[in-house]
């Protein structure tokens, strides 16, 4: 229930697969080949690589940047895509190869069982700045002995209006070091935080991006 209650509030805040299936079959397909290209190429698509996947790039930047499907720069450039950014941000992703980044700790945990590839995670607990390595094929931690007490934090109350998630939310998505600190942070702010397990935010996560990479129909 948890979960559930969590994944439901995420979804209110960000209904990233609500807004991809309203997107056209052309732009849905952009989308996912924008998340693809993390994992291939190590890097988000540039607009010309985005062109070649639409008969509109003008039009379907509007809608991945309106939707917040996709984030783009100051300059008009693309910069990131739930759950990867362009930034150097604290959640390090080694993955086939390429070191990328996760916008937040959650989104760390989605690329495994999103792409179906083995990834290292390497963060730090945001109290205590101790380093996290975290080893993870799908939804199996498989250095799970190394990094049982480390936990998941949200702090719900950080959303903005009018902000998109990558500067608002994300940013108070993050590991701490183990229970005991993760009930200190919680006791700060009770009513906005949450603290889970690692395995409950591998399926917290798994549940809010696995379903973006779904076949298009």
């Amino acid at each position: 229930m948890k979960i559930e209650n969590a994944l439901n509030r995420l979804n209110q805040i960000l209904p990233l697969k609500e807004y991809q299936n309203k997107c056209s079959r052309q732009i849905k397909a952009l989308h996912q080949q924008i998340l693809l290209s993390f994992i291939t190429r190590g890097r988000i698509l540039t607009k010309s690589e985005m062109a070649h996947h639409v008969s509109d790039l003008d039009n379907a930047i509007n809608v991945l940047r309106n939707k917040d499907m996709v984030v783009f720069s100051e300059n008009d450039d693309p910069v990131g895509a739930y759950p990867f950014t362009m930034e150097e941000r604290e959640n390090k992703i080694l993955v086939n190869g390429h070191q990328v980044y996760a916008m937040c700790a959650l989104d760390g945990l989605a690329v495994s069982p999103m792409f179906e590839v083995k990834v290292q995670i390497d963060s730090r607990c945001r109290i205590t700045d101790t380093p996290i390595h975290i080893e993870q094929s799908g939804m199996i931690i498989e250095n799970l002995d190394d990094v049982a007490e480390v936990c998941f934090g949200i702090d719900w109350g950080t959303v903005e209006s009018g902000t998109c998630c990558a500067d608002s939310l994300c940013m108070d998505m993050l590991f701490l070091k183990d229970n005991k600190i993760g009930q200190q942070w919680l006791a700060n702010n009770p009513d906005e935080r949450e603290v889970f397990t690692l395995p409950q935010a591998v399926e917290f996560a798994s549940r809010f991006f696995v379903p973006l990479m779904e076949k298009i129909n």
